[in-house]
């Protein structure tokens, strides 16, 4: 068999419970060879246990923390031990399809692109309905009416929600300005040009920092939508995915996020771009949890003055939740992790990552 070119990095998105279908879709769907890191942000026992047993039995390597981590926090754990030329993103809840990824490399080797994505859909049903097939995302400047510059982001997803059948013609291999890391084909090599990932990006717009840091360097971006995927987003169903959603989609960590965005590329924060995501704050919270929860309350009937109350008392509750993660973690300079390669458990730290 011939060596590995694409190291695959799992790694948790908002939850823990779809482990299991998450890494049999991947070994079961996937013909070429391929290393793989799985880095574990503080999940449960009997996921931990399942992940161990599974490292030992695939040979994979596993990384191990104690404590939930933000994506690029898990992202970066593993890119220092990725020894293959491309690397591929891919988050615990996607399932894969046949050729996904013998589809992603060719047309990465075709075009010779420095990231490539696959069409990801949304949902339980595979190429159904679409979650994006690329996108555009640039920063451009806007003369306003006093005279002074501003500089704007400009963002647009390709064919959001449509069902793939009604636009199946539509869909080809395309360059585009930001892929998402649901799944996403990365030249490793680019990580020496621009640095690890922004570890400030906590909750948002950490696909958007990436893929724009890419093209400032002369880098390229395809979609390649004979490649599929799909996501699979469901309400947490334990504890332990509850406390790591909270934390997850957090106000305190969308806010910071959002405010290092603007910060890091000199955005105008009076763009309609970013008073809409504050405008929506904590709506991932609210959908899962306290939509269903007034409804059940109110007997299946509408109340928008109750469901407001409950959003108040969920921001409320969300950030007694954040004060205590940051208590716990306020002077933590480095991230302890546990590294398993094959039966050898190693005990290590890294300096956490941060930009400007």
């Amino acid at each position: 068999m011939s060596q590995p070119r694409i190291t695959l990095v799992i790694s948790p998105r908002e939850r823990f419970s779809f482990t299991q279908q998450n890494l049999e879709s991947i070994y079961e769907h996937t013909q070429i060879p391929f290393d793989l890191i799985y880095v574990d942000g503080g999940s449960p026992v009997h996921v931990y246990e399942y992940l161990q047993a599974q490292a030992y039995e695939r040979g994979f390597k596993l990384i191990r923390t104690e404590q939930y981590l933000a994506p690029n926090q898990a992202r970066n754990l593993a890119i220092p031990h990725v020894k293959t030329e491309f690397v591929l993103f891919v988050d615990n809840d996607v399932l894969v399809s046949p050729q996904w990824l013998d589809r992603l490399l060719q047309c990465a080797d075709e075009t010779n692109a420095t990231v490539v994505c696959p069409l990801t859909c949304i949902g339980k049903k595979v190429n159904e309905i679409i979650h994006l097939a690329g996108g555009e995302a640039r920063i451009y400047e806007e003369t306003i009416e006093d005279g002074s510059i501003v500089r704007k982001v400009h963002e647009k997803h390709y064919f959001v929600n449509r069902p793939v059948a009604d636009v199946q013609d539509q869909l080809h291999r395309k360059q585009c300005e930001f892929a998402e890391f649901h799944c996403m084909l990365v030249r490793t090599e680019i990580f020496a040009r621009i640095g690890l990932l922004d570890e400030k990006f906590l909750s948002t717009r950490e696909h958007i920092d990436f893929c724009m840091s890419v093209s400032n360097v002369g880098g390229t971006l395809y979609c390649e939508p004979d490649s599929v995927v799909t996501y699979v987003p469901e309400l947490p169903l334990n504890w332990a995915d509850v406390s790591f959603f909270l934390l997850r989609w957090s106000d305190a960590w969308e806010l910071s996020s959002l405010q290092h965005f603007q910060d890091k590329w000199n955005l105008t924060q009076k763009d309609k771009y970013f008073k809409k995501r504050y405008k929506r704050l904590g709506h991932r919270r609210h959908h899962a949890f306290v939509r269903p929860l007034v409804k059940q309350i109110s007997l299946g009937k509408e109340s928008v003055w109750l469901e407001q109350q409950a959003i108040n008392l969920d921001h409320k509750i969300n950030d007694w939740i954040t004060a205590r993660h940051q208590e716990r973690y306020a002077n933590q300079r480095t991230i302890p992790h546990q590294l398993i390669d094959g039966t050898t458990a190693v005990l290590s730290q890294r300096e956490l990552v941060t930009t400007r």
